[in-house]
């Protein structure tokens, strides 16, 4: 029996396929190696993973419906954490169009698959981008949901839509979980702290878009909530998964200068559209489901993320 991840190769989907295989799983990697930003780094997210008999790479796109229907014809899979989307909140208002044909029409071909096999639980990589402008803090599951405030936003909170209408009727237990701010080592480039910590060290300006704060998770911890919602199949929940602790940008940019010993060069530039003023995770739900409880502070993650990039920068 078998896990699919779909999105495997990316930064957290490569973390994830890692854990599951250490802890024994058999393991379905789908990714599509999209150039969103290098490929050639994503297929270095998965060396580790390679390298193991338990793991079965499929290149191949979640819009596929013939791909999607053959992944899962065999019954071999009945778990899938779906992951893969088009990601990134400016990259959205330049083609919102792309990021509904991933983001929704390809978790719908994925669930019109689901719903035909022998699968048996879906675990959804969903967004803290859906609560938008909302100004209660923190966030909880139960808010109101009508700011999303970017194509990006809008496109995640559909997909939760439509799994809750494939659970409710079809019947397949699905936990999405909401994910704030994830950083760690095999972050995208595009991401604030691979960003600043890029910055920095080339002797970059920063510019710091307005003012914001961030529920910065470090990746472990977000997997530790995954392998928790595989390990505790629901009828239908929607679960945060973040560190409770939001920080400014500036004091983002200040951890990175501690763990470079390099001043970094900044300037303020106005707010942008779509960007939230902050996000704030409560994640009393996820303590009390699934005994969720965040490990690693954000300066300790920093350390870990610039002595990665530091490592992996070098020939």
């Amino acid at each position: 029996m078998s896990i699919l991840v779909t999105g495997g190769a990316g930064f957290i989907g490569s973390h994830l396929v890692d854990a599951l295989l250490e802890r024994g799983e058999s393991v379905t990697c789908l990714d599509n190696f999209d150039h969103f930003y290098d490929p050639a780094a994503k297929r270095r997210n998965l060396e580790q993973a390679s390298a193991n008999e338990r793991f079965r790479l499929v290149e191949g796109d979640i819009r596929d419906a013939a791909l999607m229907k053959e992944l899962l014809a065999d019954g071999s899979i009945r778990r899938v954490v779906h992951l893969a989307a088009k990601a990134g909140i400016q990259p959205s208002l330049r083609d919102a169009l792309a990021y509904h044909e991933v983001n929704v029409t390809g978790t719908v071909t994925l669930l019109e698959a689901i719903r035909k096999s022998k699968v048996e639980q879906l675990v959804f990589g969903a967004s803290s981008s859906v609560y938008g402008g909302n100004p209660n803090v923190p966030f909880s599951e139960d808010a109101e949901l009508v700011c999303q405030i970017s194509p990006y936003a809008a496109s995640k909170r559909a997909a939760e839509l439509y799994c809750y209408t494939y659970h409710h009727l079809y019947g397949l237990p699905t936990t999405c979980l909401r994910f704030f701010t994830v950083h760690g080592p095999r972050q995208r480039p595009d991401l604030a702290i691979h960003l600043f910590t890029h910055k920095i060290l080339a002797g970059e300006t920063i510019t710091i878009y307005g003012s914001q704060s961030r529920d910065c998770t470090y990746v472990s911890d977000i997997i530790d909530g995954v392998l928790a919602a595989i390990d505790r199949p629901f009828d239908f929940e929607i679960i945060n998964l973040g560190d409770s602790r939001p920080v400014t940008v500036r004091e983002m940019i200040a951890a990175v200068e501690r763990a470079t010993g390099i001043t970094a060069r900044i300037e303020q530039g106005e707010a942008r559209p779509g960007d939230p003023p902050t996000t704030y995770a409560d994640i009393t739900k996820a303590q009390r489901l699934l005994g969720y409880e965040p490990k690693v502070p954000l300066e300790e993650g920093v350390g870990r993320f610039v002595a990665w990039h530091t490592e992996a920068d070098s020939p």
